[in-house]
């Protein structure tokens, strides 16, 4: 069988080939031979393109001549025609192919194709090594932009930007997709309800530490995007520290067979506190804990036995898996690249991120700033389904909220709401009619001071967590009991859940 001349060394078919010499520089990794097999069973049976085209792109195949077979024939079989050497040649044009014409090299395809059976293990092989390839040039960018850096390019943008480049590699050079048996999602929802009835509070998620919460929304459900909504001073930061320390506190595994731990009860908690430093957040941890004002500790104004409380409970909090990332001004491929890294060195079940608008996205594509929280969103949903763990995200309302009567958040108030609206699996609003009543305080003794103080009395001490969204559950509002000075949100205590009166 003759060799193709022009590609002596790349585009000649394996059987008759003449070997050549070793090039003097190392070649990225490509597998023409394979190329060529899997587009011959295309053109032999289009059924093979089916099996392929999920994951597969013209440009993964090394060869140009290739891209364009494969795009075409794409194109030819995703309008409901016949993809095969005879109404392909008319698109291709004339090449020079060392003594081959267009349709005798697509006859010679045809000739040395694979069977259908092995379509999708052929395509996988061209696209790891285009994803190879891929890594290789982002691999000499970075060298090339570290050796001929500009002024005004920090190593951080760097290290940004590759991991910007590297995470966009991971997102699309996946392909794990596709259709699964129904029987396999019935074994998993069974799987889940019986490690359901196993847990603590029968929630099929994990549990958040506040009772009338959970029976909404049972528990945190693993790849779930929540959003967590308010007006600053609505105890937004409160309500995710105390549902993420409740998680912590409640941590318990047992080993499986392999030796590796298996959370049973609550979980391990990664908590990116952007606008708050570590050390203010152990800070309302303690408060909340010891019951001791969180301003009264920040101003060392306690007494001795107060101290000693403190003391206890930070030796009691020691071992909680709690970790704490308190780095301002990340961009979503930093959070990626860290939440990554917890997951694989001591294990994730939820994350926590305070709060979205202080991310960044990515300085390429960022035009507007809706499009970047659109970045950021999509990413932070993306990341949750990939962990397999809910994804807490604090969020600010627009101050439209201020202009109503009746101050009560709904989804519309989400600033730049139409990403976080569409993205989120659970849309939550803090809203505490205290908060604003106390700034309305009329004369005392007036009759609208009664009124007032009436009102106050009403609300004192609760919040309400509204449930604007819920993918898989009902929304309305929870009422919980909220202790200012000590930053706590708990179970209200209810009539129904008091004991019996003597």
């Amino acid at each position: 069988m003759p060799a193709v001349e022009q590609y002596a060394e790349r585009i000649s078919f394996s059987q008759g080939a003449t070997p050549s010499p070793e090039p003097a520089y190392r070649a990225a990794p490509h597998n023409v031979e394979a190329e060529q097999a899997l587009l011959g069973a295309i053109l032999v049976n289009n059924d093979a393109f089916d099996r392929v085209s999920d994951f597969l792109r013209a440009e993964h195949f090394s060869e140009e001549l290739h891209r364009r077979i494969f795009e075409i024939a794409s194109q030819l079989i995703r309008a409901g025609k016949l993809a095969t050497p005879i109404t392909l040649k008319t698109f291709l044009g004339e090449h020079d192919l060392g003594g081959l014409t267009v349709p005798q090299y697509l006859a010679r395809l045809a000739a040395e194709a694979t069977t259908v059976i092995n379509a999708e293990d052929y395509g996988r092989t061209i696209h790891d090594l285009a994803v190879r390839r891929d890594l290789i040039l982002i691999g000499e960018d970075i060298v090339n932009a570290a050796y001929d850096a500009p002024v005004d390019s920090s190593p951080r943008m760097q290290v940004e930007e590759a991991e910007r480049k590297l995470y966009a590699i991971a997102e699309t050079g996946r392909y794990d997709g596709g259709f699964q048996r129904f029987s396999d999602a019935l074994t998993i929802a069974v799987d889940m309800a019986a490690k359901a009835w196993e847990r603590d509070g029968r929630l099929s998620g994990i549990s958040t530490g506040l009772t009338d919460l959970d029976r909404y929304m049972g528990g945190l459900q693993a790849s779930d995007l929540v959003i967590i909504a308010g007006r600053p001073g609505m105890g937004k930061t409160a309500l995710a520290t105390n549902i993420a320390f409740n998680i912590a506190k409640a941590y318990e595994f047992r080993l499986k067979p392999d030796g590796a731990p298996e959370t049973v009860n609550g979980g391990i908690v990664g908590f990116f506190s952007l606008e708050m430093s570590a050390e203010q957040l152990a800070t309302r941890i303690i408060s909340e804990q010891t019951e001791i004002a969180s301003y009264r500790i920040r101003r060392g104004d306690i007494t001795e036995p107060e101290f000693h409380r403190i003391a206890e409970a930070a030796r009691d909090m020691q071992s909680i898996p709690f970790y704490i990332d308190q780095t301002g001004g990340l961009s979503i491929a930093q959070l990626t690249a860290r939440a990554r890294r917890l997951k694989r060195q001591r294990g994730l079940d939820v994350l926590v991120v305070d709060y979205l608008q202080l991310l960044s996205g990515s300085k390429a594509r960022s035009d507007s700033r809706v499009q970047e929280l659109t970045e950021i969103t999509t990413g932070l949903k993306a990341l949750a389904k990939e962990l397999n763990v809910p994804v807490v995200a604090l969020s600010q309302l627009s101050r439209q909220v201020e202009s109503r009567d009746d101050k009560r958040p709904q989804l519309s108030d989400l600033r730049e709401s139409g990403s976080i609206e569409q993205d989120a699996d659970v849309v939550m609003f803090v809203f505490r009619e205290e908060y604003y009543l106390k700034n309305k305080q009329p004369r005392e003794g007036s009759e609208e001071f009664i009124t007032w103080q009436t009102d106050m009395e009403r609300v004192h001490g609760r919040a309400e967590v509204i449930i604007g969204k819920q993918r898989h559950g009902p929304t309305g509002t929870v009422e919980l009991a909220f202790e200012d000075e000590m930053t706590r949100f708990s179970n209200l205590a209810r009539e129904d859940n008091l004991p019996e009166r003597l």
